[in-house]
């Protein structure tokens, strides 16, 4: 009896052992990890990690010392499920009556690697009021706009750096009116901040956040950081580009803090991966959003094949609520 008890004993701290060892990468930010590689890199392919320990989970039930271990993993898998399936099953509201739609599009363009003719496609089918083209030097910017034949867009790039991934460029619609394009510091790449025109108190922002790379995840938080200070001031923004970051990391979220939602998993959107686009649907995460404070009820999302380039082209409705 005290073999049995002491066997039982030992599983569940194995069992328990194993359990923290399969969250810490799928949930790095409750052990203090998420600033450390690989963990914060890995927290972008969470739903996957889900699918897989949850496989895992099913697979040790067949043998009976792990099945302690199996039903804990399992658990995990399948909370951390619940928490993700809004992102795929949530519903976009109607816009409401006589509210404003904008459609916005996000495309990076690796530098120039995207086929110009594919981006431009995208435009003349979707007729976006805001494109927002991270990696866009002048030159790339100018050989969309000039492909876009009877479509009036006004052109502005900001590039703090020679670096080419520092450039942003957006691609503002006629429909704004004659809109003015500004610049604040503070982010690693370039920003473009749109106002005037007919926007009234809307503000537009073009945004490319750094990635968190090996020995860079500080400066990737930092960019987050001004996200949120975008977020939490009063005026209507909507906020544009390739975030390299998901809804998985906890800075993304912290920069959303409250003030902002990414248009994508609010209306089940939110597992349709943006990046890499070389891989299966399966494979790729979403680091591409339309992000936008409360005043906005988010509309559709759509993502779109592009020739040249690592990430998918996203395309958002949003209404701004006259309430």
């Amino acid at each position: 009896m005290d073999n049995e008890k002491a066997w039982f004993v030992r599983r569940v701290v194995l069992s328990v052992l194993f359990l923290v060892i399969v969250a810490v990468p799928l949930y790095p930010e409750l052990f203090g990890l998420d600033e450390v590689t690989p963990f914060a890199q890995l927290a972008a392919f969470r739903p996957q990690g889900l699918v897989v320990v949850l496989l895992l989970a099913l697979l040790m039930l067949v043998r009976r010392g792990w099945r302690i271990a199996a039903v804990l993993v399992a658990s995990l898998a399948l909370v951390g499920g619940a928490l993700v399936a809004p992102r795929r099953f949530s519903d976009a509201r109607p816009a409401p009556a006589g509210s404003r739609v904008l459609t916005i599009m996000v495309a990076n363009v690796l530098g120039g690697g995207a086929r110009a003719a594919d981006v431009a496609q995208v435009i003349r089918d979707r007729k976006p009021d805001l494109v927002s083209l991270p990696e866009a030097q002048v030159d790339v910017r100018e050989e969309i706009r000039a492909q876009l034949q009877d479509q009036q867009y006004k052109g502005y790039t900001a590039q703090p750096s020679k670096a080419v991934e520092s450039a942003t460029s957006v691609l503002a619609s006629s429909s704004l009116g004659n809109v003015s394009f500004g610049s604040e510091a503070g982010t690693t790449f370039g920003n473009i901040i749109v106002t005037g025109g007919n926007l009234g108190p809307i503000r537009l922002i073009a945004y490319h956040g750094f990635p968190p790379l090996t020995d860079s995840v500080t400066t990737w938080k930092s960019d987050l950081l001004h996200v949120r200070r975008w977020c939490a001031q009063d005026a209507p923004t909507i906020v544009a580009g390739d975030f390299n970051a998901t809804l998985d990391h906890a800075d993304f979220r912290n920069a959303l803090g409250g003030y902002c939602r990414s248009v994508g998993p609010t209306v089940g959107g939110g597992l349709q991966g943006t990046w890499p686009a070389d891989q299966p649907a399966l494979l790729r995460t979403q680091i591409d959003h339309v992000v936008v404070t409360r005043q906005f009820e988010p509309g559709r999302f759509t993502t779109y094949p592009i020739e040249g380039t690592d990430h998918r082209a996203v395309v958002a409705t949003v209404a701004l609520r006259t309430d």
